[in-house]
This record gives C-alpha cells, structure tokens and sequence, in this order.
C-alpha cells in the first residue's frame, strides 16, 4: 500500500489529525491537476486552482472524510467533485453571459481536459458522460479523470489500477462514443 491509501485508512479510524496529514500529501497533487486544468481559462477567470482544490476538498468532506478504500477511491470522488464545481459553474456562465442562445459546440478538443473555455461544450460532454457512465462507468471513470481532473493517461491508468494499454483502448473508444454522442444531439454543430 502507498502513503495515501495508508492515511486514508487513518482517516477512516478518526486517528487525530489524519485528516490534515492526508490534505497536506494529497494537496500539491490535486493543486497541480486544477493549475493544468484552468491554465487554458480567460482572462478574466475567477476560480483559481487553489480555490478549485479547496471547494473540491469541502465537498469530499473537509475533516470528515468519507471511508476511502484506496488512492484511486479517493482520487476517483475528488474528481467527481471537481467535475461538479466545473459543471455548477459552466450552468452559471451560461445562464448570466449566454441567455438562451445556442453556440456551435468545439468537438475536435474533445480529449483535452476542461479547461471551460466554452461553457456549452462542457456542458455536452458532462450530459453525454453521464449517459455513457449508465452504459460503462470503468470508461466513463477514465473519462472523468482525464477531462475533469487532467491527469495523464498513464496517470489515470495508476488511479484505476489498470494497464496503460488498457486506459489507451478505453480512452480511443471513450472519445470516439462521447464524440458521436454529443454529434448526435439537437443543436449540436
């Protein structure tokens, strides 16, 4: 077992200060994950990394910690968390700055990790990620890892405890359906 998967155990047993010790190893990994992620932001971008892995963070639990069975449980909720501010804040954006106006979706940059350069492409991709996650959540896992969180693909494969050949042909058919997905939808341009 490594360091994380073995605070993660602390944390379950309520051991003092486990909680701290594990945001401390955990906090540069995921600061790094949501720099890469919003670097590609605008200018005028109002949620910065740190504020991304403290939100992200809070939503996990804060001190109470859920039961994280491994690293990749725990990584695998902290990307879902992220994926959930980025989505909350994608709706927000749409609502204030776009009204009910549709704009062309950008799916060529599908495999990119969200960056929420356009609101509305993140938006499709979370509602077609949703429907592939009913049809394969251990694709739609990978997905999430990648394009919400922004780790590698070789990093992603060691979240999920899978082989890095295995991740590439999940990832090649992951992109291909969710891009065929998001194609087929009203509006989709």
């Amino acid at each position: 077992m490594n360091d994380i998967t073995l605070m993660l155990q602390a944390v379950q047993r309520s051991e003092p200060g486990a909680a701290d010790r594990l945001m401390e190893a955990v906090y540069h990994e995921l600061r790094a994950l949501a720099a890469a992620k919003l670097a590609g932001e605008s200018n005028n971008v109002t949620l910065q990394p740190t504020a991304l892995v403290h939100e992200a963070w809070l939503r996990l639990g804060g001190e109470n910690q859920a039961p994280w069975r491994n690293r990749a449980h725990f990584f695998s909720a902290a990307a879902a968390a992220m994926r959930r501010i980025l989505i909350d804040r994608a709706r927000h954006r749409c609502r204030v700055r776009r009204g009910s106006g549709e704009r062309p979706l950008n799916l060529d940059d599908i495999g990119e990790p969200a960056a929420e350069r356009d609101p509305e492409h993140l938006l499709a991709v979370n509602e077609a990620l949703e429907r592939l996650a009913a049809e394969d959540a251990s694709h739609a896992e990978l997905v999430k890892l990648r394009f919400f969180v922004g780790l590698t693909l070789a990093e992603a494969a060691n979240v999920l405890g899978i082989s890095e050949s295995t991740a590439k042909r999940r990832w090649e058919f992951s992109r291909a359906w969710l891009y065929r997905e998001i194609r087929s939808q009203p509006g989709a341009k």
